[in-house]
């Protein structure tokens, strides 16, 4: 006959409710689509977002066009006359640059490109600060430069060639006041979108005004800041097409109005395979920046 001790000592032994949660916990790391189960059966959960990366993905759609071109160039459904087959517009790329014509026009545009965009980031960025941090600066600041968003640059360039005549201060001021802009509206909506408890932190651990913008303000406002940069970059080449376009004597847009004069198509269109490359590099390059400064986010690309 057995006792209760035998009884109580014959039943399965459970584990506790911690143990259960350990152990499972231990045991939930899926190796694939986890599984839900339905009045049917377990079905697979369906994964939301944008999927893994692609590798090479953002060279697929200029790899498809360029195949294209070449097709219909070679199957004759293109008339040269309107656009120029690839091998002729390499052969126009070998001899420009033979003749130094391309490396000089080059050096001209990047010169102009990199001083106005280097004037509009330093501007545009200084002024969001102001009207970021100040209501003052804010009142004096935000209304002129809205004023400037709904105003085309390039509508501005009659008025800037009568201040400035036709040199180099009208093209560099053009480019600057294109990249102004969207530096300042991202990088001010930035900043006003940092958390108040932030400052609120700041303030408790009485930083100084310096170290606040330092190790605040600048962080939080750094996503603004590289979104308005990719549009300024953009920006930045459109406009000095323009420029380099009206009474000009060098650049890349300079030999492609003479290109159009002598209806040079091929030549034409190797001017505009270098604003392509200059574009693509030039983003590529913010978003290598961005990816590497913003490596602590966790957003749906990633």
């Amino acid at each position: 006959m057995a006792t209760i001790w035998d009884a109580d000592a014959a039943k399965p032994s459970r584990p506790s409710a911690g143990r259960i949660a350990h152990s499972s916990s231990r045991a939930a790391k899926p190796a694939g689509p986890a599984t839900i189960a339905g009045p049917t059966g377990p079905r697979v959960r369906r994964r939301l977002g944008p999927g893994p990366a692609i590798p090479f993905g953002l060279q697929i759609g200029p790899a498809l066009l360029v195949l294209a071109w070449v097709a219909g160039s070679a199957l004759g459904w293109i008339d040269p006359r309107i656009l120029s087959a690839p091998w002729t517009v390499a052969e126009a790329f070998v001899r420009l640059i033979e003749q130094g014509r391309l490396q000089d026009n080059f050096v001209t545009s990047a010169t102009r490109a990199l001083l106005g965009l280097g004037i509009g980031l330093l501007v545009g960025t200084v002024l969001a600060v102001i009207a970021g941090l100040s209501r003052i600066g804010e009142a004096l600041i935000d209304g002129p430069v809205q004023i400037k968003r709904a105003i085309p640059t390039l509508a501005l360039i009659p008025l800037l060639i009568l201040w400035f005549g036709i040199g180099e201060s009208m093209k560099v001021t053009t480019i600057v006041l294109a990249v102004t802009v969207p530096i300042y509206i991202h990088t001010h909506n930035a900043l006003r979108s940092i958390d108040s408890r932030y400052v609120e932190l700041a303030e408790t651990l009485r930083m100084s005004q310096k170290d606040f913008i330092l190790q605040v303000v600048l962080p939080g406002a750094l996503p603004g800041f590289l979104l308005g940069l990719r549009f300024a970059v953009t920006l930045c080449w459109v406009s000095l097409v323009v420029v380099e376009q009206i009474n000009a004597t060098s650049g890349l847009g300079y030999m492609i109005d003479l290109a159009r004069n002598y209806g040079q198509t091929d030549v034409i269109l190797v001017g505009l395979v270098v604003y392509v490359l200059l574009g693509l590099v030039s983003d590529g390059l913010v978003r290598f920046i961005e990816r590497r400064a913003l490596a602590w986010r966790r957003t749906l690309a990633n």
